[in-house]
């Protein structure tokens, strides 16, 4: 029995070890990193929006990387800056810009749970649609599987793809399921979900729902809402 149960949840186990660091995948600039910072990247560390100002209008690369990939937005996001961000953009920054691990600074934003910094890159032009991270997913599917249903209230209205399918086959609404705790933040994640449209059909690789997935795992209130979803 315990064999065919390993074969049988080997895609979801294998899933769920690679997925289990989602948000430690992001690296924020380490300590050596900001001692080595200048310029543009050193204004947005420590929000210094009127350097950035002079160093835009004295023609310094907007869009320059760190040895991580990360450009002055990516480090103003990751730092929380608000007055760098905006001042970046306002300069000709690119926001929808990847790092190295291929996140964006919305990505960066719905991961820290940074409702600030999200709704100001959606304001600045940072698109909800854009395929971000090592698993190909979205900001949306960073802020469900970490619970963080304000920030996909914020991403839905803000075009975000509500059933865009990973490269381990879940959608925003499976990991909220599959990768959550069933408590009242995942709970509110799954009901942003369904309030804007999320399709609560849409299998795993194994033809699995959420809905399953909320029975196995005893969400019995998740399990609840996307009974009642499948239903209308």
């Amino acid at each position: 029995m315990a064999r065919g149960f390993t074969v049988q949840y080997l895609p979801l186990l294998l899933g769920l070890l690679a997925y289990s660091g989602v948000a430690s995948a992001q690296v924020a600039p380490t300590t050596d990193d900001v001692a080595s910072y200048s310029g543009l990247h050193a204004a947005a560390h420590v929000g210094d929006a009127e350097m950035i100002a002079r160093l835009a209008a004295s023609g310094a690369n907007l869009d320059s990387r760190d040895k991580a990939g990360r450009t002055p937005a990516h480090v103003a996001a990751f730092a929380s800056n608000d007055d760098t961000l905006r001042a970046l953009a306002t300069a000709g920054a690119d926001l929808n810009a990847l790092e190295g691990q291929a996140y964006d600074v919305l990505t960066i934003a719905a991961v820290a749970n940074d409702l600030d910094i999200v709704e100001l890159a959606l304001e600045l032009g940072n698109r909800a649609d854009l395929i971000t991270s090592p698993y190909d997913g979205t900001a949306l599917i960073a802020a469900a599987h970490l619970g963080h249903h304000e920030v996909v209230r914020l991403l839905a209205a803000g075009g975000a793809p509500l059933d865009h399918i990973n490269n381990l086959g879940w959608t925003a609404l499976m990991e909220a399921v599959v990768l959550g705790d069933g408590g009242p933040d995942h709970v509110a994640t799954v009901e942003a979900l369904l309030a804007a449209g999320a399709d609560p059909m849409i299998a795993d690789r194994d033809g699995k729902t959420p809905l399953d997935h909320a029975k196995a795992k005893g969400f019995e209130r998740i399990a609840a809402l996307l009974m009642e979803a499948g239903r209308n």
